[in-house]
């Protein structure tokens, strides 16, 4: 089935994000994690402890800034997500942090910003 223009767009910014944290020492566990709860854009090994990585994207910070968009509502879907991939795929429960790559600005000059423990449960 073919990707919309979004979803490639998606894509390409979680490929950033993941190469960008690779070469930070982190090493991908899964990508695109669904369940009922919701979907984790990338899960990650960092060290003994499990990351769960949502990335997101804003071109303008008019709305808010790609960070800002991971409110309290998101943090919650995450959570339920990630308590469901422990439950359903850890045989044990390592540490785990959540973490936000924020990318922001036009394709001439991305920036992005790692915030490794975003958010606690």
């Amino acid at each position: 089935m073919p990707q919309t223009p979004q979803q490639r767009r998606g894509k390409y910014y979680e490929d950033m994000a993941c190469a960008h944290l690779r070469r930070q020492g982190l090493t991908l566990l899964t990508r695109n994690y669904h369940c009922r709860r919701g979907e984790i854009d990338l899960v990650m090994r960092d060290k003994d402890s499990l990351v769960f990585v949502e990335v997101r994207y804003r071109r303008q910070a008019r709305f808010g800034t790609a960070s800002e968009s991971v409110n309290w509502h998101k943090q919650q879907r995450l959570i339920a997500a990630a308590g469901y991939y422990l439950l359903h795929e850890g045989k044990k429960q390592p540490p785990a942090r959540f973490d936000v790559v924020a990318i922001s600005g036009s394709e001439a000059d991305l920036q992005l910003e790692w915030i490794p423990d975003a958010f606690r449960t």
